[in-house]
């Protein structure tokens, strides 16, 4: 490698970003620094492409305009660091390069200093690289100067910049609240943290600021928000991370529908403010009970039709024993039509009974509709009345392909989901430039953990019950029926917020713990501080939590959560670039009273 000493800042200054840079700009003298993003050595002239945080331009080294400028720029490599200046040149048009966005200018430069060098590279800083995940996170410092990248993650910035905006200016107050606390049961594991004053105790990351923003409505401020950062030990995916940041707001003496139109217009403003979207309010509301009825999940993608049918009470006395045997043990039967989908071959069918096996189903019991009536193998099983009924039910047409589940209704609606999602992509049925957001309301305060033989709260134990519900709490066998004051915003099949009213009377967040087998006992264990402040005079209050990692995946159209955060974890929940976790220093387990036993 060539050696030489680096040029020190000295007296320079920069007087432009590129972004600045413009044709009104010609022959004007101007000051700009980055990175070498590429380099063409001609010989006589070179050019440069530099680039800086808000842009590219196209610099040119003539040696008419200093030799000694000239033979330092072929020293040159990628992501040399330097400071040049130089001036504002137009180029003509029939030089314009359309696929930059300073394409219609170039930078003459007239005096060049090296601030430093580079080696090559472990990951190419360019739009068209393919390198490992895993690589790239070892090496995100250098990921992190891709422009699609880092647009990315400026486009997180003004999201969250117009959040605060607009809840300043709807009378919120931005209040933080700690990040050690009691280990409380939220639903995932908590990470803890040893205590070096009081061994043998822990505290705990928050999961969410849950108990802490309630307490703030106790206290008085009405309304609160905060960006606030969560820690979950739970098996990740593409849109889930160990660590991650969530919209956090509360209010005090509101019902849903305040929740709700405080929600949409928040929404409608950042979008508008940093997409120049205009999202449509008020979001259309769909039922917790139809949304798992017509698409088999709770995050249901409204971009694209498709929808699943219950044919559950049309085939229960049917003479096709696969789908009555199910029927009569308590299961269902549901199908969705696979527009046009007729011609599949034996192989792509197949592939789909496999991913429904893959997900739990037994089977995947199929028929076509082709001449006006249904084919398969199993269409004699059925009388002309059924099958008519079918086709009927499943609004099937010439040419389409008819797919069956006869299984418990929860596998059935997760295979369904699953397999409606799939022919969404596959039928290219799917507007990827809409942003399609729905509530889902009602859901059920409780789910049965058959597992366990136990009853768990469906989102979370603050909720409030509806209110012609709250009686059924001293019915044990009505725990089921059970609907809370929940509603989750979900947009293209995203999660993006959940939220709820709050139980703010104590005898009633009593018997919800008790129906999900926590005793005083343990109240007092882990919750007494928060109970002992319902006594003081509790608001009725509500709130929701939109995660903004999420937020900022849908709207910068990233594949992946890990894309839109600055330094996120793997899949495997580790550190790649900083190699955490890691082992410590066994003086500091000594000093916080913590032995390790010996791992396989």
């Amino acid at each position: 490698m060539y050696k030489f000493e680096y040029d020190l800042l000295g007296d320079s200054k920069r007087t432009a970003y590129i972004q600045d840079l413009s044709a009104g700009d010609e022959g004007k003298t101007k000051t700009i620094m980055g990175w070498v993003h590429t380099r063409r050595d001609m010989g006589n002239i070179i050019f440069i492409n530099l680039r800086d945080v808000t842009g590219m331009v196209q610099v040119v080294f003539n040696p008419e305009n200093g030799m000694q400028m000239h033979a330092k720029a072929h020293k040159l490599r990628n992501e040399y660091v330097v400071a040049v200046t130089g001036e504002v040149a137009t180029r003509p048009k029939d030089m314009i390069n359309e696929d930059m966005e300073k394409g219609d200018i170039e930078f003459i430069a007239k005096e060049l200093k090296i601030l430093n060098a580079s080696d090559e590279l472990p990951v190419q800083v360019n739009e068209k690289m393919s390198a490992d995940e895993d690589l790239r996170l070892k090496y995100r410092y250098l990921d992190l100067r891709r422009p699609d990248l880092q647009k990315k993650i400026k486009l997180r910035h003004n999201i969250i910049f117009e959040m605060r905006k607009f809840l300043s200016n709807h009378k919120f107050y931005e209040i933080e609240t700690p990040i050690l606390m009691r280990s409380t049961p939220e639903g995932a594991r908590d990470y803890l943290v040893p205590s070096r004053i009081y061994k043998g105790k822990f505290f705990a990351l928050p999961q969410s600021p849950q108990i802490y923003k309630q307490l703030l409505m106790i206290s008085g401020f009405d309304r609160y928000f905060q960006i606030a950062h969560c820690f979950r030990d739970e098996d990740l995916r593409a849109d889930r991370q160990p660590e991650f940041t969530q919209l956090d707001l509360e209010m005090s003496f509101v019902q849903e529908e305040d929740v709700f139109q405080i929600t949409e217009q928040l929404f409608q403003h950042i979008f508008k403010s940093t997409l120049d979207t205009d999202l449509p309010i008020p979001f259309p509301r769909i039922d917790y009970d139809e949304a798992m009825l017509k698409f088999g999940t709770d995050k249901p993608d409204l971009r694209f039709g498709l929808e699943i049918k219950d044919l559950t009470e049309t085939l229960a006395e049917s003479d096709f024993r696969v789908f009555s045997s199910v029927i009569k043990k308590g299961g269902v039967v549901r199908a969705i039509n696979a527009k046009g989908c007729a011609d599949y071959t034996r192989s792509e069918v197949d592939k789909l009974e496999h991913q429904a096996k893959e997900l739990g189903a037994k089977g995947l019991a199929r028929m076509r509709f082709q001449d006006e009536k249904l084919e398969s193998n199993i269409t004699k099983f059925f009388s002309e009345e059924e099958k008519g009924q079918i086709a009927d039910i499943l609004e099937a047409e010439e040419d389409d392909l008819l797919l069956f589940v006869a299984d418990k209704e929860k596998i059935a609606c997760k295979v369904l989901a699953d397999l409606r999602n799939n022919l969404g992509k596959k039928l290219n049925l799917i507007n990827e430039d809409e942003f399609n957001f729905v509530w889902v309301t009602n859901f059920p305060l409780f789910e049965w953990n058959g597992d366990e033989e136990k009853w768990e709260t469906a989102h979370h134990m603050f909720t409030l019950p509806k209110e012609e519900d709250i009686p059924k709490l001293d019915e044990p066998d009505k725990y089921g029926e059970i609907t809370g004051q929940l509603y989750d915003l979900v947009c293209n099949g995203v999660e993006l917020s959940s939220g709820s009213i709050r139980c703010h009377i104590p005898e009633i967040q009593k018997k919800i713990f008790n129906v999900i087998g926590i005793e005083e006992e343990e109240i007092n264990q882990r919750f007494g501080f928060f109970m002992k402040s319902f006594k003081y005079g509790t608001p009725p209050h509500g709130g929701i939590a939109p995660g903004i990692d999420r937020i900022v995946m849908l709207m910068s159209g990233a594949d992946s959560i890990r894309d839109v955060i600055a330094f996120p974890k793997t899949l495997q929940a580790t550190d790649i670039m900083s190699e955490s976790p890691s082992e410590v220093d066994p003086d500091m387990l000594e000093e916080l009273g913590i032995e390790i036993s010996e791992i396989e």
